[in-house]
């Protein structure tokens, strides 16, 4: 029987969808991606994380670099300008009839009450204050190596006000001591949240992983730390330090103190994980490999979930910064001449200085924008790095 030519016999040659091509070629990648790869993947879709990790990289930028985002050194004072309010930036000059680009900021007219003896200022439309991107102002040194004197922004006359936020009472300006204080606050989360996640990795990996008596002693220690009041205790450890420590040995002092009591969370969290793993297979096999116990649970147990170990940090640090802020506020964390976001809030203790300056509360802000952000990345993360997710 001869073969027929009737082309509806042929065996259809049904071409692939483009859609479905595409979806089987994902499939594919996702199938050989590593685990971080499939964390970003997933972390890109969270759009509020991504952007909040942006305005986490940009808060740690101008901490690291401060001196070149700030106007004026966060300690020079100016006994003319005490509560001297935030001034207007204008863009465009039209004083002269035609509209003339140039960045300037009003001066001011201050007038003493006679009956308060109290200065109160008025912005002077006639005064003129101009300045720029990129001005010359007080040398520093870039990351303590580089020597400098340029600014992201800065009065023409350096000697002129320039107030964008307003100035305190003792008219040091604002933004530059709010911008100072930043890296203070910012490097104590990271650094009080370091020493937590060693000590909790270490502490929580020993207790998971050998378990018995050891096991015991660490969640009784544990849970004796937990049960104690956190605010009086912070508040008891921090009035502990002497008053004549310098300010670098307080800052020390203050982060240690923050560490050792943060650290039991994330011991508990690794107990429960090192609990699951150490049975598993690739386990067993390290140890009849030869591992050594301590190698085993820091280069086969710890990195096994590592990326929740990463988001615990991020949720962790916004935790350290408002304890510092909530220590220094109340006079028992860091005490000036060091400059945080907490000690800047001291100011606004007094209810007469808020009614007068309510710019004072700007540094309250900044500790709201630094927390959530912090918290929305850390969501991020944790919805990212989680292996059952979709």
């Amino acid at each position: 029987m001869t073969p027929s030519n009737d082309p509806a016999s042929a065996p259809p040659n049904v071409p692939v969808a483009p859609v479905e091509e595409a979806y089987q070629e994902t499939e594919a990648q996702i199938m050989v991606a590593s685990q971080w790869k499939l964390i970003w993947w997933k972390f890109r879709k969270h759009k509020l994380a991504m952007f909040s990790g942006l305005v986490v990289l940009a808060i740690y930028f101008i901490a690291a670099f401060a001196e070149f985002f700030e106007i004026f050194p966060p300690d020079q004072y100016a006994a003319k300008y005490t509560y001297a309010p935030p001034q207007t930036v204008h863009i465009i000059d039209t004083s002269s009839g035609a509209p003339k680009l140039g960045l300037y900021v009003n001066g001011y007219k201050s007038v003493i009450d006679s009956f308060s003896l109290r200065r109160t200022f008025a912005v002077d439309p006639e005064q003129k204050i101009p300045f720029r991107f990129f001005a010359k102002g007080f040398e520093y040194k870039v990351l303590g190596i580089i020597p400098w004197d340029r600014h992201i922004l800065g009065p023409v006359n350096p000697e002129a006000p320039l107030y964008i936020l307003g100035a305190d009472a003792l008219g040091r300006d604002l933004l530059s001591r709010m911008i100072a204080g930043g890296r203070v606050s910012m490097s104590i989360g990271l650094l009080g949240v370091s020493i937590s996640l060693v000590l909790g990795i270490l502490l929580g990996g020993v207790s998971g992983y050998y378990g018995g008596a050891i096991d015991n002693v660490i969640q009784r220690i544990i849970e004796f730390l937990r049960s104690l009041p956190t605010i009086p205790l912070w508040m008891s450890l921090a009035a502990a330090l002497p008053v004549n420590w310098p300010p670098l040995y307080v800052y020390f002092g203050i982060t240690l103190i923050l560490s050792f009591i943060g650290w039991t969370g994330l011991a508990r969290v690794v107990r429960g994980r090192f609990l699951a793993l150490r049975e598993e297979d690739f386990v067993l096999a390290a140890r009849l490999d030869g591992a050594p116990q301590m190698y085993l649970i820091l280069r086969h147990m710890a990195p096994s979930f590592s990326s929740h170990i990463i988001a615990s940090i991020t949720l962790a640090i916004p935790g350290m910064i408002l304890s510092e802020t909530a220590l220094s506020f109340l006079g028992l964390g860091l005490r000036p001449p060091v400059v945080s976001w907490g000690v800047l809030l001291q100011d606004a203790q007094n209810i007469r200085a808020v009614s007068t300056a309510p710019w004072l509360l700007i540094p309250g802000l900044a500790v709201v924008v630094a927390v959530l952000s912090l918290n929305f990345l850390g969501d991020g993360l944790r919805d990212a790095a989680d292996p059952y997710g979709r």
